[in-house]
């Protein structure tokens, strides 16, 4: 037995070193263009768009005839494939030597990219001599043989010197037909394919070897190649004369400095099959799309020179990357995609084990047309744009399609797994996770929770409470800066006529209110977004979207010349802090019992709304010093001959909001059970109790949330005498504590008994309010608004309580065919879909209140007019609250009075599988 194991073996190492040293050489052939293509140019006198055809012309080639190598791989056997495919491309290259014209040469070049079709040959080979569990490393390191790329960026430039372009083809023809001498008389014949040829097994059709290529996974997977492969030889090819161009080095400091490049995406490619093999490909894939999103906007910034008009002088400065940077940046970028190219092609034989070759033949030729389209690409781009750096633009869209594609695709993977056992479910890299948890559940928890039943005491005492409460603390300060930002306008423009801003009074209230505006259109696109890329990566994505409108303000406010469209623009980008809180309280309904889930929110949505009295607090105290020194910038002189750094409204959030989204990122969980489509969750624009409840929702949230925006410039009209930022904070903080620690009353007393007496109590309110504005008091004021905010609290929590109170009656009465637990399943999904959707309606009162409040000041001079209006909307949602919900008859009216069971569906362990 030990004897059969050495021998197998030593066919393995065999046929792996075999295969990887013929594929180095082949594609140290297939890449020659990237260095005799230069002399070649200045020879001919060729324009970028047609030494883009040149070096792409090969490329093309070699990706053509990928998948039919493949397929004649699996058929006829690599040892007898590879050498032909060789030397067919070796007398090709000998021929390039003797072309004296243009289009001599790409004729020769289309059979030297014979060279590139050996990548699907060597992978159909070398994967029938290992077993799965070993395939991620054995083709990672066959894939090393792109280091061939690197010997010729190394080598010909040199030879090139010497003996000129002609020479170095010659030179290299003739290493490729040595090599295939070589492969022929040493390799030995694939254990499927001997074992078939002895017992005299035809080949399967060519029909059935193309079956697999209808299935949309094999073209995701061509994408993913597209860019770590194609993108890989199309950078090959366009770094050195990138680098001539752009940075003046000659073409031999050119070539060497690409070849780090090319050695970084090439040697990594065994260490990413490892990786693979060991983490999943699923993870090796999202760190590649990660970090190649980071570098390509960093290389694709065009050098820029700015010119900020300060106080005492223009300030210039410029941003671009010297040769240096950008060497390790393509470095970086080269590591991961070297990672990236071992992990699509560890799916293959995995999914496809009986059609390697002609699977892995179409991810080649895609992935290799992209070295051919691509180089196309950049020359075109370039001669239209004429920008260096327009290439790295084309790959960042590129890669951002690639991991959008991917994650959705995975997600809805996920979807389809839920509620099997993962243990099951077939060893796929996209489903890695699954397995590594089965099986190592102790040692590497998952980030995504595979079985979650919040409703089983048991489970609920021994992890779920503790899962459950570090995602709520670690989404309440995510919830908490992304209120500060959104309402941070309402500070800023009680503040910019100080400072040199001419604008008139309705064009304050329009900054104070647009935020409000794009910050409910926001939600409603938000509110759906957790079932679909799950809670942890849009809660981190969605807060580190803050840093846009953080670092804008920062810049913006600081020269009184900028146009005012810069500050509407600005003010609609605040709405991503609005938004958060959609997705925000959608993901944390998902991790409670119904029994705490009404506290939850309120907790999620009480404390997070507090980041609305925090900012109003902060940000007058921060704007008074430089609290990041010249980093910050200058002062700015006040009329009242003061100084202030209204800048740190928006800098003074950025180091927070980082620190945030890591912690997300790190420490935050999805819920493998709580995913769905959009056309899911569109079911709720058919639930009638949805509308009802936004229009209930707009009377609590809107007003805390649009008060909140107006009251800062309403007290200031109203009130010219008094310093109105020193007090003002106290309402929101109010709102926001009530809310928070009033949770428990609507789950003792019941939603609707809570919510119908809030709206009869801010009539009061409102009443209030006129009447010491009429008595030009301002402590009566204040004191009104402070209440009302209070009773804001109170309602928004006594609304969410009701909400899957109503759903799980509503699913009940709707789906009764539907079993017990699918019920149960469909309540969470649409209770979590309508809090979301409500709150998305709801935060359009941050626009509507400002605006109705400068709209009635700019037509009577008085703020009563919208008083008068938000009484009767008051009056309307007791109303609806009373006739609907609460009144004898009504749909909560016995459960809430303990007559009937408020979970009518009984609760079922909600499993579900990750991915």
């Amino acid at each position: 037995m030990r004897a059969r194991d050495i021998a197998e073996d030593g066919q393995q190492n065999l046929a792996l070193g075999l295969s990887t040293f013929a594929f180095t050489v082949c594609f140290a052939v297939w890449t020659i263009f990237a260095i005799i293509g230069i002399e070649i140019k200045a020879e001919l006198g060729l324009n970028d768009t047609q030494f883009g055809l040149l070096v792409g012309t090969p490329i093309l080639t070699g990706s053509l005839v990928r998948l039919v190598l493949g397929i004649w791989t699996d058929q006829f056997g690599g040892r007898i494939v590879f050498p032909l495919t060789m030397m067919a491309s070796a007398a090709s290259t000998f021929l390039l030597s003797y072309s004296d014209t243009y289009y001599l040469m790409l004729l020769a070049a289309l059979g030297l990219g014979l060279a590139g079709g050996g990548f699907a040959v060597g992978v159909a080979y070398v994967s029938k001599f290992y077993p799965l569990e070993r395939q991620g490393a054995a083709l990672g390191f066959f894939g090393m043989g792109n280091v061939g790329a690197a010997v010729t960026k190394f080598l010909a430039p040199w030879v090139m010197v010497a003996i000129g372009w002609e020479g170095v083809a010659q030179v290299w023809a003739g290493a490729l037909a040595v090599v295939a001498v070589l492969f022929y008389v040493l390799a030995r014949d694939d254990p499927e394919f001997a074992a078939r040829k002895a017992a005299g097994i035809p080949p399967r059709s060519l029909k059935d070897q193309l079956a697999p290529l209808r299935n949309e996974q094999v073209w995701r997977f061509s994408l993913y190649y597209f860019f770590v492969f194609g993108a890989f030889v199309a950078l090959a090819l366009w770094l050195p004369n990138y680098m001539v161009g752009l940075y003046g080095v000659d073409v031999k400091v050119a070539g060497m400095l690409a070849a780090t490049f090319s050695l970084s995406a090439s040697l990594f490619r065994a260490y990413g099959g490892i990786l693979s093999d060991k983490y999943g490909a699923r993870r090796i894939m999202y760190a590649t799309f990660g970090v190649s999103l980071v570098c390509l906007f960093m290389l694709s910034y065009p050098a820029t020179d700015y010119v900020i008009h300060g106080i005492e002088g223009d300030i210039a400065f410029s941003t671009s990357m010297s040769l240096v940077p950008f060497v390790i940046t393509v470095f970086v970028l080269g590591f991961f995609m070297s990672l990236g190219k071992a992990a699509v092609f560890k799916h293959i034989p995995v999914y496809y084990p009986d059609h390697v070759g002609a699977v892995g033949g179409l991810v080649g030729m895609v992935g290799g047309l992209g070295g051919f389209v691509l180089p196309i690409v950049f020359g075109a781009v370039s001669d239209l744009t004429g920008i260096w750096t327009s290439c790295f633009m084309v790959l960042f869209a590129l890669v951002g399609v690639a991991l959008a594609w991917m994650h959705i695709a995975v997600r809805q993977m996920e979807q389809k797994a839920s509620g099997i056992d993962a243990r099951s479910l077939p060893q796929f890299p996209e489903l890695a996770d699954l397995h590594d948890e089965a099986r190592h559940a102790a040692a590497q928890p998952s980030k995504v929770l595979t079985e979650w039943k919040p409703e089983d005491p048991a489970f609920w005492q021994s992890q779920g409470e503790r899962i459950a409460r570090r995602n709520l603390y670690i989404s309440i300060p995510a919830l908490l800066l992304a209120f500060a930002v959104w309402m941070v306008w309402s500070v800023v423009v009680a503040k910019l006529p100080s400072i040199g801003f001419a604008y008139t009074t309705d064009q304050l209230f329009w900054l104070a209110a647009l935020p409000g505006l794009s910050g409910a259109t926001f939600r409603i696109f938000y509110s759906f977004m957790v079932p679909i890329f799950g809670g942890r990566l849009w809660t981190t994505l969605s807060t580190a979207s803050l840093l846009i409108p953080a670092f804008g303000i920062g810049y913006a406010v600081q020269n009184p010349n900028t146009p005012y469209i810069i500050f509407l623009v600005l003010a609609l980008l605040c709405g991503f802090g609005g938004g958060n809180f959609a997705s925000s309280m959608s993901n944390i309904s998902f991790f409670f019992p119904k029994a705490q889930k009404g506290n939850a929110l309120a907790l999620n949505a009480g404390l997070g709304n507090l980041g609305v009295s925090v900012m109003q607090f902060a940000v007058p105290l921060a704007i008074t010093a430089g609290v990041f020194g010249a980093l910050g910038g200058a002062g700015q002189q006040t009329v009242e001959g003061g100084q202030l750094w209204l800048q740190n409204a928006g800098f003074i959030w950025v180091p927070f909001i980082i620190a945030s989204a890591l912690l997300a990122w790190f420490g935050m969980n999805d819920i493998a059970a709580a995913k769905a489509s959009f056309a899911e969750q569109a079911v709720i624009f058919q639930r009638k109790h949805n509308w009802l409840m936004c229009w209930l929702y707009t009377g609590t949230f809107g007003s805390f949330i649009g008060f909140s925006a107006g009251l800062p410039l309403l007290a200031k009209q109203q009130f010219p005498q008094v310093d109105v930022l020193q007090f003002v904070f106290l309402g929101p903080l109010v709102g926001a504590l009530s809310r928070a620690a009033t949770g428990w009353v609507s789950d003792r007393w019941g939603g609707a008994r809570v919510t119908f007496w809030v709206f009869v109590l801010m009539m009061l309110g409102v009443l209030g309010v006129m009447y010491f504005i009429e008595a030009a008091s301002w402590w009566g004021f204040l004191g009104m608004f402070i209440f009302m905010f209070f009773m804001t609290g109170v309602g928004n929590a006594s609304t969410f309580q009701m909400i899957p109170v109503i759903m799980r009656q509503e699913v009940l009465r709707l789906m009764p065919d539907l079993p017990t637990d699918a019920q149960l399943r469909q309540a969470e999904k649409e209770s979590a879909a309508i809090v979301g959707f409500t709150s998305a309606i709801a935060a359009y009162g941050a626009f509507f209140i400002p605006k109705s409040f400068g709209s009635a000041i700019t037509a009577t001079g008085s703020p009563m007019l919208a008083l008068w209006g938000f009484l009767i909307f008051y009056a309307s949602c007791a109303a609806l609250t009373w006739f609907v919900y609460t009144r004898r008859g009504g749909l909560l009216h016995d459960i809430e009075r303990g007559r009937e069971s408020a979970t009518p569906i009984q609760s079922i362990p909600l499993k579900g599988a990750a991915a």
